[in-house]
């Protein structure tokens, strides 16, 4: 199954990436990358899906046919 989820993601003054969503619980990620953060926040955000699932907690969205996607294009 594919959940869609918002990450909010914001860059810290050392530089590095922090990733937090508001519709998973407990998801935190921070990388040195764009990239590297939301790598690691798709990890983190299986694992904890996963782990809500086994409790019978699973009250993601499905991924639909269609989504919005925001696509970042620099000039």
């Amino acid at each position: 199954m594919e959940h869609m989820i918002q990450l909010h993601i914001e860059k810290l003054p050392e530089g590095m990436y922090l990733a937090t969503s508001d519709e998973v619980q407990g998801l935190i990620a921070q990388g040195r990358t764009l990239q590297e953060t939301i790598e690691i926040a798709r990890d983190v955000a299986k694992k904890l899906i996963e782990s809500q699932t086994d409790f019978g907690d699973d009250m993601l969205p499905l991924l639909g046919e269609s989504f919005d996607y925001p696509l970042v294009v620099a000039v």
